[in-house]
């Protein structure tokens, strides 16, 4: 019985592979620069932040509208 669960949890580690993602300077100063753009906008009342998160919002609620009209038509092609 233990020999049967040690191969499978043999298995399993072996099946596990771990992605490294490198986060290179100027990756890294573009989005500490997204960030900052964001923060300062958000300070400064700027009516494009405004908008950007009026329609972040709306966005999430067609979302959910939109998964929760198709999600019983396609969980058979999920499941596939």
């Amino acid at each position: 019985m233990h020999s049967i669960l040690d191969d499978y949890l043999s298995d399993l580690n072996e099946a596990k592979r771990t992605s490294t993602y490198r986060t290179t300077r100027n990756t890294k100063i573009k989005r500490a620069t997204g960030q900052l753009a964001t923060s300062a906008a958000r300070k400064k009342n700027d009516p494009l932040y405004k908008n950007m998160i009026k329609y972040r919002k709306l966005y999430r609620i067609y979302k959910e509208k939109i998964h929760k009209k198709y999600s019983s038509r396609v969980r058979s092609q999920a499941r596939r």
